[in-house]
């Protein structure tokens, strides 16, 4: 169930010409808001959190990326671009790191990896356009509703009356996906054990009621690549 990385071979191989490797423990940051952009990430192992502090002070996480994926995208052909966002390794992990010029300088040379990397851009924005559509559409239950399908589709697992989402996750964690705060998640996921929509064992949730979840909602049947939390 889980969705595949949306990087093509052939942007793969244009990665491997340019980069070097980097090792990051949990808790390192690849960059911070204001930084200046001069380099990418693609995630060799591990995972990177990708977030966006709102202005009081509560911190959005905007998604997951796990091994094979791109970060730091949002710099190319900017000049003197800076960071908008922060990318935070909750893994231990390493990321090959691809110098923004260099990678620019391919691209400019070759139409088909520029058509390629402006297909990936696209994927990616469509992405963060349905899942900030359902944040504002849909309120704060919409939000966890939204984030609990995303996880699903990217960390579940067939379960017993239900789908497993393999990944443990802190309320805390949970509410920065929704962009609200720990108390809310309390009762919303209260309510939805009540209801029987959701089970929670040892921070592992089980959807039992995904049909549910998905019309309150107004679900679309995206596919898994675009509805997920990576």
């Amino acid at each position: 169930m889980q969705a595949a990385t949306a990087i093509s071979p052939d942007l793969n191989k244009l990665f491997e010409r340019v980069h070097r490797v980097k090792n990051i423990e949990k808790g390192d940051f690849l960059f911070e808001e204001g930084n200046s952009a001069n380099e990418l990430y693609i995630i060799q192992s591990g995972k990177v959190q990708i977030s966006k502090m709102v202005p009081d002070g509560r911190e959005l996480t905007i998604r997951m990326c796990s091994a094979g994926e791109l970060v730091g995208e949002l710099s190319l052909f900017s000049p003197a671009a800076k960071h908008m966002i922060n990318a935070r390794a909750v893994e231990n992990g390493s990321v090959a790191v691809i110098h923004k010029d260099k990678l620019e300088e391919e691209l400019a040379r070759d139409n088909g990896l520029a058509l390629e990397m402006i297909k990936w851009l696209s994927l990616q924005h469509r992405k963060s356009q349905t899942r900030f559509r359902d944040l504002v559409l849909h309120g704060k239950k919409g939000a966890l509703y939204s984030t609990l399908i995303r996880l699903a589709n990217s960390y579940g697992v067939e379960a017993d009356q239900g789908v497993k989402i393999n990944v443990s996750l802190t309320n805390q964690e949970l509410a920065n996906f929704c962009g609200t705060s720990r108390e809310v998640v309390n009762r919303l996921l209260s309510e939805m054990r009540k209801a029987g929509s959701i089970s929670i064992d040892r921070g592992f949730i089980t959807i039992h009621a995904m049909n549910h979840l998905r019309k309150e909602i107004d679900c679309e049947g995206c596919s898994a690549e675009i509805c997920s939390i990576e």
